[in-house]
């Protein structure tokens, strides 16, 4: 558990985005919090791949996603489940350029 830790805390930052930061968001700030929502899992995942040396990071897309799957049904309508597409593919492109940031650092 504790080798995980900092993969841990990357996944509950990411749960505070999913289900307490639209709390604070009005009717009409819906658009507007899921492009906060997608810049942060983005953020995340770049974080999440830059940090962590282990082979779990792949596996974080799939997580993010099926995290969001819930909060759906809880904030937003049904309509809203292509959005959990939206943050794999974010959260993809956040984990490869996060491992090609790592590469280049290490290089120097």
């Amino acid at each position: 558990m504790k080798k995980y830790l900092k993969e841990i805390v990357i996944i509950l930052i990411q749960l505070f985005m999913f289900y307490v930061s639209p709390l604070f968001a009005g009717p009409a700030d819906g658009m507007g919090m899921v492009l906060l929502i997608l810049l942060v899992t983005f953020l995340l995942s770049i974080a999440m791949a830059f940090i962590s040396k282990k082979k779990i990071i792949y596996f974080y897309p799939i997580v993010v996603a099926i995290l969001f799957i819930p909060s759906i049904f809880i904030y937003y309508n049904e309509t809203a489940l292509i959005h959990s597409i939206w943050y794999l593919v974010d959260s993809y492109i956040g984990i490869l350029l996060g491992v090609i940031i790592n590469r280049i650092v290490r290089k120097r």
